[in-house]
């Protein structure tokens, strides 16, 4: 823990949308922040600041770096990078004095990458129902602005997790500290796996999957299969989610498929361009999370005797659609 005042009040780990997001308004609200960051993107930021549109508008100037050696100590390290090569970004930061880290990354290995690196008492858990999108331009469109939760891994409500909650809530990214932060990253994540496979394969916006049927019936069944090892991980189920996971997961599947549409609907009318990072990341021709989160459920579920038959299809369709989107020409 830090005894003295550290280098930067906030460390945050990859300048993609959320990355910049939060940076450039812990940044405007005048809060010392380094963007540790690379290649063009460093570059982009280090001459233009961070240009955010949207649901905020700023053009915010912040201290960037690309060297990860350079970085002494900070009081709340924030890990908003995609998950593929966190361990070895993490092993970089091992030298850094920090009071906390927390991730905003998709899935729960998150949390065990951070313990390894940090220690488990100096790890928040954390979730994001936040959006936005980097542009070409390197502008940031933000679109979804509903709650950052973040709290201690051992379910308690800590005075060091409400002062990180209210300092980002108060530079106008909404968080909130919780004390049970377990049960709400994997419900999160049951409703994430089903809506990252979805729109990857629909290629729609988010309230159209939702809204039909068919690919509605398609969630749900991912989703219980989540929630099956939750149960088995004896971690409770939850509707304080994107989607109601625990309502899914013990109605009939009829009776989810309703549930699905009706969000779907909702979606439409309040955020009717909303689209999955993972299908921005497609698009891009950026590698999709999939071993680190997809995967990771798979081999927690076959150490638990869960069985996974929807969720392991998919993780095999999906992987064999990044490898094809990345290597096009490939036949073999």
């Amino acid at each position: 823990m830090n005894q003295s005042r550290p280098e930067f009040e906030f460390a945050v780990l990859g300048a993609g949308a959320l990355g910049s997001i939060l940076g450039a308004h812990l940044a405007r609200a005048g809060h010392s922040v380094a963007m540790l960051a690379r290649g063009r993107r460093a570059d982009h930021i280090r001459v233009a600041g961070l240009h955010i549109s949207g649901l905020a508008e700023m053009v915010t100037p912040v201290t960037v770096i690309t060297d990860p050696a350079q970085l002494r100590s900070a009081g709340t390290l924030i890990v908003a990078m995609k998950t593929p090569g966190t361990d070895a970004a993490l092993e970089r930061l091992r030298h850094v004095d920090l009071d906390v880290a927390l991730s905003i990354q998709n899935g729960p290995m998150k949390n065990d990458l951070l313990a390894q690196v940090f220690g488990a008492t100096r790890v928040f858990g954390a979730l994001a129902n936040t959006s936005g999108e980097l542009l070409p331009t390197g502008e940031v469109l933000f679109t979804r602005n509903v709650n950052i939760l973040l709290g201690e891994l051992g379910g308690d409500l800590s005075t060091r997790a409400q002062q990180v909650a209210r300092t980002i809530d108060a530079a106008g990214v909404r968080a909130t500290a919780v004390a049970n932060i377990l049960s709400l990253e994997w419900s999160k994540f049951s409703a994430w796996v089903g809506m990252m496979v979805l729109s990857v394969t629909t290629r729609a916006v988010t309230w159209r999957y939702l809204s039909d049927p068919g690919s509605a019936r398609v969630l749900v069944r991912l989703v219980r299969e989540i929630g099956a090892l939750m149960q088995a991980l004896k971690i409770d189920l939850t509707d304080e989610s994107v989607l109601p996971v625990a309502t899914i997961c013990r109605a009939s599947e009829d009776e989810a498929v309703a549930t699905l549409t009706r969000v779907g609907r909702e979606f439409e009318l309040t955020a009717p361009g909303h689209r999955m990072s993972s299908l921005q990341d497609f698009e891009a021709g950026r590698s999709l999370e999939i071993h680190e989160t997809l995967g990771y459920a798979l081999r927690e579920a076959a150490r638990r005797g869960v069985a996974m038959p929807q969720v392991d299809s998919f993780y095999h369709l999906v992987v064999a659609l990044d490898r094809m989107k990345a290597n096009p020409q490939h036949t073999a």
